[in-house]
């Protein structure tokens, strides 16, 4: 997943350059709606990635799941069993398999993992957002709009699946410390 990431990532934006030079250089308005949308698909790629690295760099994975932003409510719970996230969580592609590995990570740094992974994703969230500010100078404020908005949700959907995991690793964590229970 990761090596896709950074090919689509690499080659939507030599795409949008060359573009974007195309219409430059010709004027035709069909170089500049392609170079928007390389564009902001570049944007939507390059953008995650770069979250991503931020938080590799600055939480390795660390992170107190016992806060209340990580915990998970039993609303919650019901909206996850209302999506049936159960169904479809493993079928969701995963950046780093490794960070989720049970034969290389115990538990507690799983459930670590889960807490980064979902403050990237949050994170993603409110950045897919940003290029509707590009409609100021290219117009088509729906296009930005809808990408912005199926970028965020599909995003929500990593959410939804790391709350859910963390919440099922945690119970998992406490009957494994305590049989007795």
């Amino acid at each position: 997943m990761a090596k896709s990431m950074k090919i689509i990532s690499i080659v939507t934006l030599l795409l949008t350059v060359c573009f974007a030079l195309l219409y430059i250089h010709f004027g035709n308005g069909v170089f500049l709606t392609v170079a928007i949308s390389t564009g902001t698909t570049a944007y939507h790629f390059v953008f995650r990635l770069l979250v991503g690295y931020f938080f590799d760099a600055t939480m390795k994975n660390k992170a107190n799941y016992n806060k209340r932003w990580f915990r998970v409510g039993k609303g919650e719970l019901k909206l996850y069993k209302f999506l049936k996230v159960k169904h479809w969580k493993d079928k969701m592609p995963t950046f780093d398999p490794k960070a989720f590995d049970v034969s290389n990570r115990t538990w507690d740094q799983i459930a670590q993992a889960t807490c980064q992974s979902e403050l990237v994703h949050e994170t993603n969230v409110v950045l897919s957002f940003l290029p509707i500010v590009a409609s100021i100078w290219f117009g088509s404020i729906w296009v930005f709009v809808v990408t912005s908005v199926l970028s965020a949700i599909f995003d929500l959907l990593f959410v939804f699946m790391q709350r859910f995991n963390r919440h099922r690793i945690l119970r998992l964590q406490a009957r494994l410390q305590n049989p007795t229970k």
